[in-house]
């Protein structure tokens, strides 16, 4: 059954709005207007909270981090609350995806975990719980955050498909293969045993 010209539309618009949305680099922006430079010449070059946070700037870091999440929160929320759930997903993916891959600054962006857990408390919260509570865990044993990310997404995907709607499980599915794309160097180093622990300088 072929769709129609306005479900055509909704779901070009819930990506593209997504993606537009996502593409906003706050961490850069921020950081900028408060004379912190360019970001991504400092630390691992990501427009992210964590790098922000390696300007000594706290509550920049902390307004990045909400704003990132509100990405894919804030605008799957309101497209679903307007068109529908499929394309609250779609959206909110869409900003994950813009995030990471920002048009404006050639494609290179952020990876994505603040937007991937702002995404899933707005639109899927118990998956977000799930998410968050390895995540902490993870990083607690091991001390590596990036580990957590990482096994946060494998559960939180495996959640998804298994106890939710089939497109939320894309949405979680598609996020987090993005995220795990994005962090392909940091599975090096940590299969090296060269990743960065929480709270080790240098």
């Amino acid at each position: 059954m072929f769709m129609s010209v306005s479900h055509i539309t909704f779901w070009l618009f819930s990506i593209g709005i997504g993606y537009l949305a996502g593409s906003i680099p706050f961490g850069l922006l921020l950081a900028r207007a408060t004379g912190q430079g360019d970001i991504r010449k400092i630390g691992s070059g990501n427009i992210g909270a964590t790098n922000v946070l390696r300007t000594g700037r706290k509550d920049i870091a902390a307004l990045t981090l909400f704003l990132d999440a509100g990405k894919a929160g804030l605008t799957g929320w309101l497209v679903q609350h307007y068109l529908g759930a499929p394309f609250g997903y779609a959206a909110a993916a869409a900003a994950l995806i813009g995030h990471c891959y920002p048009v404006w600054l050639g494609f290179k962006g952020g990876k994505g975990v603040a937007t991937f857990f702002g995404g899933l408390f707005a639109l899927v919260w118990p998956i977000g719980i799930i998410a968050a509570i390895t995540w902490l865990a993870i990083a607690i044993v091991t001390k590596y955050s990036s580990l957590g990310a990482l096994i946060a997404c494998v559960v939180a995907t495996v959640a998804a498909i298994f106890f939710l709607p089939q497109a939320a499980g894309v949405m979680v599915g598609v996020m987090s293969a993005v995220i795990i794309w994005r962090h392909k160097e940091n599975i090096e180093r940590l299969m090296r045993g060269e990743e960065s622990k929480i709270g080790q300088k240098g």
